[in-house]
């Protein structure tokens, strides 16, 4: 339970992470009715489920989901995009660790936005870097045309989509089911084509190149869709289709029946502990960080609540103080953490105190180092970010804070083994690279609602930019510039709309937001969906050794 708030206390300090966890909990459920009840009524009338419903009945029952993307795109075409129109995540289907996409015919009958192409590529980076099964659920009248442009051309457009189906089906064996349960049109068709099988519905499933009107348009041949590309007909004549089934209910059911005929992936065998609590309830975490986020905050609370038994080995503790690096477990997951260290570190004698949060040479070294043992022990890592970047003046300079600030970031970008990020509070600067930044493909990052992702904080901007003009007129005693308040004053208002965690997750920035109770068994979800493949866990897939004077098939 959080605290209860003085009432000298104003309400908006009380409690920033539940403050904005609220308002993050309140957009979700906005984004995951899609397009509304009357659209989900037209789907019951023609005796279709949802497609939250068909997720729902797809996943194994109180087993964890992690949907990765919800905020994509909420805050562009004017709302009427929510999700991108489509669920991507991973859970749990008879008892195996799984990617779901599953198009949102709610949301402009599940046509393709541009963000819905990158959301469907992270899924399926998702099932290649873990090596786990990829469930289609199809439902999609193609491309939205009036925005085309963003789907169709360039490498990371719709036909990638189809170049990692490919891959996935030639090489990385990573089994691909679809399940046509609505439209599937034109191009789209490819995706269900390029998997291993193929489902459909009774009545209710068409694919096709091209719809009815199309065919009679460049053919004049008049067709009725069933006819055309209906279940029946791709399951007796064309031989496109495997299988068919008389409901939605019954082609899901059928699914979670072949996910379970399926082998199960090994990966690296750890030992595994009997899970225990950790020594604080991760409700406490409310209480733990501060209503400010420059104020300072002891991160081993945040550890104390998502570590089992709260117990940290910690790695060189009285070194490097800022940083924190030591193994535990995660519901009896052993997982090697570090962890960004906040307020005033107190130095050794006759050195001036050090700022958390900010990486100096001394801790860099002993990263890259701790890193480099995690990986050689095989041992997945969890970055608990919360930095504002590396230090700067003579004194680092000297030090060689370069050289340490690259030896740190090659250690993190060259590990083997699964990458896990959890955003906390800043991640800024080159110091949010070295915290495996999105850019050196981490397996999953996530963020609390608290997360601020940004180059750098607004009023640092605002005095890289502005810096000489400010203590110029400060100097002098007089008023900044009408112009150059102005700017300060948008430069400020861009950073505060630009560092909201809501903002990074509509971009794709982050994989999902997470509130502070999920967090621990999210973590744990992760470490076991990451752990069914030894890896190396590089780059968004690795392909296997392939003999390139011989043609590899599978």
């Amino acid at each position: 339970m959080a605290r209860p708030r003085s009432k000298d206390e104003p309400a908006a300090k009380a409690n920033r992470l539940r403050g904005l966890t609220e308002e993050y909990l309140a957009l979700a459920t906005k984004l995951r009715e899609g397009g509304g009840a009357a659209r989900v009524k037209r789907m019951h009338e023609k005796g279709q489920l949802s497609p939250r419903e068909r997720v729902s009945a797809l996943l194994d029952p109180g087993t964890p989901w992690l949907e990765i993307g919800l905020l994509v795109a909420y805050d562009r075409y004017d709302g009427q995009a929510p999700g991108a129109g489509v669920i991507t995540g991973v859970g749990v289907v008879e008892g195996r660790e799984v990617v779901v996409v599953a198009n949102d015919a709610t949301v402009k009958a599940g046509s393709w936005w541009p963000e819905t192409i990158t959301k469907i590529l992270r899924a399926q980076e998702i099932a290649m870097r873990q090596r786990i099964p990829i469930i289609y659920l199809v439902d999609s009248a193609g491309v939205n045309l009036p925005y085309q442009e963003g789907v169709f051309p360039g490498q990371y457009g719709a036909a990638r989509i189809f170049y990692y189906n490919s891959l996935m089906r030639r090489y990385l064996r990573v089994p691909q089911i679809s399940a046509v349960m609505g439209s599937c049109i034109a191009g789209g068709a490819y995706l269900p084509a390029l998997s291993d099988v193929i489902f459909m519905v009774e009545g209710t499933s068409f694919m096709g190149l091209g719809g009815p009107n199309l065919v009679k348009g460049a053919t004049g041949q008049t067709i009725d869709a069933e006819t055309l590309g209906g279940a029946k007909t791709h399951t007796e004549l064309s031989a496109v289709a495997h299988y068919r089934a008389p409901s939605d209910a019954e082609c899901l059911k059928r699914i979670r029946e072949y996910v379970g005929r399926l082998p199960v992936s090994v990966g690296v065998q750890h030992a595994r502990k009997k899970t225990q609590e950790p020594s604080r309830n991760p409700a406490d975490l409310y209480d733990v960080l501060p209503h400010d986020h420059r104020l300072s905050y002891d991160a081993r609370q945040v550890l104390a609540c998502l570590l089992d038994g709260g117990k940290l080995d910690e790695f060189q503790p009285d070194l490097a103080r800022e940083m924190i690096c030591g193994h535990g477990h995660i519901e009896g997951w052993p997982v090697a953490v570090i962890a960004n260290s906040r307020g005033i570190i107190k130095g050794r004698e006759g050195e001036r105190p050090r700022f958390g949060g900010i990486i100096y040479t001394e801790s860099a070294e002993k990263t890259a180092f701790f890193i480099e043992t995690a990986n050689r022990e095989r041992l997945p890592i969890l970055f608990v970010q919360d930095v504002s970047g590396f230090m700067v003046g003579a004194d680092a300079e000297h030090s060689g804070i370069i050289r340490a600030g690259a030896h740190f970031v090659e250690a993190m970008a060259t590990a083997t083994v699964p990458k896990i990020v959890l955003t906390v509070n800043h991640a800024s600067g080159a110091g949010y690279y070295a915290m495996a930044g999105q850019g050196f493909d981490p397996d999953f990052i996530i963020s609390w609602p608290t997360g601020r992702m940004a180059v750098m904080e607004g009023e640092s901007a605002v005095m890289a930019v502005h810096g000489a003009e400010i203590t110029k007129a400060q100097a002098a005693g007089s008023a900044l510039p009408a112009a150059v308040q102005a700017s300060v004053a948008e430069m400020r208002a861009d950073y505060d709309h630009q560092l909201d965690a809501r903002y990074a997750a509509a971009r794709g920035f982050v994989d999902a937001i997470v509130t502070a109770e999920e967090t621990r068994d999210q973590v744990a979800f992760l470490l076991q969906v990451t752990s069914r493949y030894a890896g190396p866990h590089l780059g968004p897939f690795v392909l296997p050794p392939l003999d390139a004077a011989t043609p590899h098939v599978s």
